[in-house]
């Protein structure tokens, strides 16, 4: 495989979805669109395992944000970051969500068993990523900057460009 992957499963409530590879722009679009099937299903609460994810870009980070205040505004509605290396969290606070993600909770009900559950997670079928989705890397550059009014200044020049990207088409 070419590109980074996705593994799924559901354990303690929880639907369990494992990053292996960088959290980009390539990687988000099949993240959100398997949890918002999930959220169709039922499904409320959510782990994302960054064990094996050593960067992340805005993009992927934006649709965390995203996410997250979807899950907000869902009863019951949980997304818990587990395995944040030091790089990535540093990346989330420079962006101002740690408080909107819930990392590395020590009283999570899967806490003690993450080996376990990785053992039991399958691989997200997806097509390669083709070319760039403008509108999806727009809409996460926008709920960056709706976690936090500090990053409208760090990505205005990045909404510039894909709004008139989107015009355009």
């Amino acid at each position: 495989m070419d590109y980074d992957a996705l593994d799924v499963g559901t354990t303690d409530g929880f639907v369990w979805i494992r990053i292996k590879g960088k959290g980009s722009f390539s990687t988000s679009p099949p993240l959100k669109g398997f949890i918002e099937r999930s959220l169709e299903s039922g499904e409320t609460q959510f782990v994302i395992d960054l064990g094996d994810c050593p960067a992340m870009d805005s993009t992927f980070m934006g649709t965390l944000a995203g996410l997250a205040m979807r899950l907000s505004r869902t009863e019951g509605g949980r997304l818990q970051l587990n395995g944040v290396c030091e790089r990535n969290r540093q990346s989330l606070q420079d962006l101002g969500l740690e408080g909107l993600l819930e990392i590395d909770p020590a009283d999570s009900e899967w806490c003690g068993h993450v080996d376990d559950v990785r053992g039991t997670l399958e691989s997200l079928s997806a097509e390669a990523p083709g070319n760039l989705d403008a509108a999806h890397i727009l809409e996460a550059h926008r709920k960056l900057c709706e976690a936090s009014d500090e990053n409208a200044g760090k990505f205005s020049a990045v909404i510039d460009v894909l709004e008139k990207r989107a015009v355009g088409e």
